[in-house]
């Protein structure tokens, strides 16, 4: 417990954490903040296996801090709101997703970007100003600040729904800056995991015509069958891939792995757009003649802010959809980080954190 957080009521708390660079997760006691005036406290009911739980775990990106209780795909029931929560009562069914804090106060704060404020907090893996840790979703119950809890709409399955808190926000938000929403436009959608099997469900939902683009070729059949994809490109035969040139008007790419991006570059139209969501440990070469010479614009995205969250879940709740999930139980989780290492999961681990977590 950090020196700041001995005048302040603490509340225990329970869950399972990684206390070195191996990622090995393990039962573990830790304090949380009693619920203050702004608070929310939700006892947890599921939370998703993100990828960046994975690298988080194993220090891959150089700055976790151990030990690390991970999850930030939180569902689950509120149990205690605060004297001034306007938005919540006990019962509700709420979310709480990559961010539980920020300043408030900066431009970013003030226009409903607030996973882009400098001070943004992350779930877990990150500090208060106060100095105290935060632990993430991977245990029995958190304590978040009303303005980072999201309303979770009562026809999402709280299990398959949980995934959108990152890896839905995280595609819908670039699709709507980008403007990638147009009915009858072909997106490409780079990569079939966790991000891109949600990525294909909004996108159908917005009228758009998709192609999955995989180095995969076996995974044809589930992208156009089970998820919906007009068609499908093995990125890996160059005689699909030149067919395919100057065809699509939008491509995400949710590749996290070190890859070349001229290829993808080459698929779009004259004025498309390549925006590159996944995060690969080594920078990316980037051609600039196909930019040039097509008037194409390559972008990023991270997730969303609390106002676009909420619309991204009002918006899956209405069109159906959720992520595709493989439940687990909390001691399978560490065979199931080992399975996501290697990609083999369709498409999200979520933890049933209220059934199998116990002391």
């Amino acid at each position: 417990m950090s020196k700041s957080a001995e005048g302040e009521k603490q509340q225990k708390a329970f869950g399972w954490a990684a206390t070195d660079e191996s990622g090995t997760l393990s039962p573990f006691h830790f304090s949380r903040r009693e619920n203050g005036d702004e608070d929310v406290t939700l006892k947890i009911l599921y939370c998703g296996v993100c990828h960046s739980d994975l690298h988080n775990l194993t220090n891959e990106w150089g700055f976790t801090s151990y030990p690390v209780v991970p999850g930030h795909e939180i569902v689950g029931v509120a149990t205690k709101v605060g004297k001034n929560v306007t938005k919540f009562k006990a019962g509700d069914q709420v979310g709480v997703g990559v961010m539980v804090g920020s300043c408030k106060t900066c431009e970013c704060c003030q226009q409903d970007l607030e996973n882009y404020c400098s001070q943004m907090i992350f779930t877990y893996n990150s500090h208060n100003p106060d100095g105290t840790k935060n632990y993430g979703g991977y245990s029995d119950m958190i304590v978040v600040d009303q303005r980072y809890v999201l309303r979770f709409p009562d026809n999402l399955p709280l299990d398959a729904g949980a995934p959108l808190l990152c890896a839905g926000i995280t595609v819908y938000s670039p699709m709507k800056y980008y403007g990638m929403t147009e009915a009858g436009k072909h997106l490409g959608v780079a990569g079939l995991g966790g991000l891109g099997h949600v990525a294909v469900k909004i996108a159908k939902a917005f009228g758009l015509k998709v192609t999955v683009i995989s180095s995969s070729p076996q995974k044809e059949s589930e992208a156009i069958n089970r998820l919906g994809a007009d068609s499908f490109l093995a990125s890996s035969d160059p005689a699909k891939m030149k067919s395919a040139i100057g065809s699509m008007d939008y491509i995400i790419d949710t590749v996290s792995a070190v890859h070349p991006l001229f290829p993808l570059l080459s698929l779009l139209k004259v004025n498309g757009k390549l925006v590159t969501l996944g995060l690969p440990n080594k920078p990316l070469e980037l051609p600039v003649f196909p930019l040039v010479s097509g008037r194409k614009l390559v972008g990023g995205s991270d997730f969303g802010g609390m106002k676009e969250t909420q619309e991204m879940l009002d918006f899956c709740a209405k069109h159906n959809i959720a992520a595709d999930i493989e439940l687990i139980r909390i001691d399978e989780i560490n065979t199931a980080m080992e399975r996501l290492a290697r990609s083999d999961v369709r498409y999200r681990f979520v933890i049933d954190v209220a059934d199998s977590l116990s002391q």
